[in-house]
C-alpha cells in the first residue's frame, strides 16, 4: 500500500506494529468514508485543473463523477 492509504488507515484507527498493520481500534466505516471523500476531492482537483486548461467538457465529466460518487454512497458534504 502507498503512504496515502496508510495515512487513511491510521485516521480510521489502525496502527503499524512489529508485524504489520494492527486493526484493534480500526473503524472500517470511517476508513470507507475517508476513502470516498478523498476520491471526491480528487474529482474536484481534476475539475479545477481541466478548467484551467480550457477543457470544460472534461471538467464537467469530473464534476459529474463526483456527483455520482456522492449520490451512490449517500455522502453529505
Amino acid at each position: 500500500m502507498n503512504d496515502r492509504i496508510d495515512k487513511l488507515l491510521v485516521e480510521a484507527g489502525a496502527y503499524f506494529g512489529g508485524e504489520g498493520v494492527v486493526y484493534d481500534a480500526f473503524d472500517p466505516k470511517k476508513f470507507a468514508e475517508l476513502l470516498i471523500r478523498q476520491c471526491m476531492r480528487m474529482c474536484d482537483c481534476a475539475d479545477v485543473s481541466l478548467l484551467e486548461h480550457n477543457r470544460p467538457q472534461e471538467a464537467s465529466g469530473a464534476a459529474g463523477a463526483k456527483q455520482f460518487i456522492k449520490e451512490w454512497f449517500e455522502v453529505e458534504e
